[in-house]
């Protein structure tokens, strides 16, 4: 396994990301795995190492870049507080360029496979997987939105809205007892998907809570957890692997 960090230029600054993709067996079909609201930790960069080991060119990128460089949150209110300010960096809109910003550094590596990508996106991030299908139909072929965050809200920039574009297939894992993604919130999301005939997939996970898919934290559930890995893999290897 290949492991390593560079740091991407991109409009607005450079963006830590770190890389994993098997040593042998490539070219490997990319895919963007973005990070939650705690930012990247060791959970996260096993969990993009795991998902690597079945032969994709994972890259996760530091999507706080623009408050500062890289760091590690811990659950001080110091930390909570500077990493809400910092989630308000992050919208559907600058995603794009950001992603557009790992796809050329993906697009001149022999070890990356060109052409259709995955994106896999957590929490905050799970709405931004969907912004991406919307806006690079061309590339992101699926997106999966883990435990996903205000995937329904006011703008026009909602990850719910102009969903015609989309060609990718798409998966929700959606849980029941979400404040972040109530299920008023899916009834939403059903209808925006099936007008704009997208495909996709929803869990309705009523026995686990927000979080619960990265190892080690208060909330991860084994079982939910599991599943998630399950679709993904299928997704990927049904549209990009």
């Amino acid at each position: 396994m290949i492991e390593r960090e560079l740091d991407v230029r991109t409009s607005e600054g450079e963006m830590k990301t770190f890389l994993y993709h098997p040593e042998h067996g490539g070219a490997h079909p990319v895919v963007l795995y973005l990070m939650d609201a705690p930012s990247i930790r060791p959970a996260l960069r096993q969990m993009a190492s795991r998902l690597a080991t079945a032969g994709y060119y994972v890259m996760l990128p530091y999507l706080y870049y623009r408050g500062g460089p890289f760091r590690e949150f811990g659950q001080s209110d110091e930390d909570m507080h500077a990493r809400k300010e910092l989630m308000d960096t992050v919208t559907p809109a600058n995603i794009v360029g950001d992603a557009h910003a790992l796809l050329r550094i993906a697009d001149e590596d022999p070890a990356a496979r060109s052409g259709s990508i995955g994106a896999v996106g957590f929490c905050m991030s799970g709405g931004l997987v969907v912004s991406l299908a919307r806006a690079m139909p061309e590339r992101v072929a699926a997106a999966a939105s883990i435990h996903g965050a205000w995937l329904v809200r006011e703008g026009a920039d909602s990850p719910h809205r102009d969903l015609e574009t989309v060609k990718a297939e798409l998966y929700f894992g959606w849980c029941a007892d979400d404040p972040t993604a109530p299920e008023s919130d899916l009834q939403v999301m059903r209808g925006a998907l099936d007008t704009a005939e997208v495909r996709y997939t929803v869990d309705w996970i009523d026995w686990a809570l927000h979080g619960y898919a990265p190892p080690g934290g208060p909330r991860h559930d084994w079982r939910a957890s599991e599943l998630h890995w399950e679709r993904v893999h299928s997704l990927l290897r049904r549209n990009v692997g």
